[in-house]
């Protein structure tokens, strides 16, 4: 009994937190993204990119969405110095200081699983698509000047991207939600210039806000 008069009181009130979220059939966001890039190359740490974008999220049904998401990061100052020649897999690296730029655009799509809420809307998702930078690029292009040669490299690489992660939005009404933040896990296939390692696992977060419509 103790059982049925607990569901009896929990149910309508499930019901009554995700009505006021269940309406919308889609929604465009706006937002400030943070990307934590991890180059792995050797002397070379991890760098900050800051900039922006946005996505289309199309939901098919209460809890499950489309996103198409496209962000942009500013050109970010890169510093190594080697004291001493390096020889890789590729050729060869001359004792100096390299100071190079990198911006960075990636454009993904994927499923999202949300739970609309009253106040709140989380969410989770994996995205696929790709990316493009010129940081590698530039970083070979000193090399040159420098009097080295790297076999088999390239300037702005178009490499596959992913995303996976969540976060969680604030409804202000049915029609704007502030999105509070979102942090995702995000692996790019950028071709090392010096070694064979082509994976880059990096940090995302993106903070914005959220126009909603299709609400009734």
């Amino acid at each position: 009994m103790k059982l049925k008069q607990t569901l009896l009181v929990f149910v309508p009130m499930l019901l009554a937190t995700t009505a006021f979220g269940q309406d919308e059939k889609w929604n465009v966001s706006t937002d400030y993204s943070y990307l934590r890039f991890n180059p792995s190359l050797t002397g070379l740490q991890t760098r900050s990119f800051n900039g922006g974008g946005g996505a289309v999220q199309w939901n098919l049904l209460k809890f499950v969405g489309i996103k198409a998401d496209l962000q942009g990061y500013g050109s970010t100052s890169w510093t190594v110095t080697y004291p001493n020649p390096i020889v890789t897999q590729k050729g060869t690296v001359p004792a100096g200081t390299y100071r190079t730029n990198g911006n960075m655009f990636t454009w993904m799509f994927g499923p999202v699983v949300r739970f609309p809420a009253s106040r709140f809307t989380v969410f989770a998702q994996t995205l696929f698509g790709g990316s493009n930078s010129n940081g590698y690029g530039s970083f070979i292009k000193q090399i040159d000047q420098a009097g080295g040669s790297i076999v088999g490299s390239s300037g702005t690489q178009h490499p596959f991207t992913m995303a996976a992660g969540g976060g969680v939005d604030f409804n202000v009404s049915k029609v704007i939600a502030i999105r509070f933040g979102e942090v995702d896990y995000v692996l790019t296939r950028y071709t090392n210039p010096l070694i064979s390692t082509n994976n880059q696992n990096n940090f995302r977060y993106l903070g914005g806000v959220v126009f909603k419509f299709g609400a009734q």
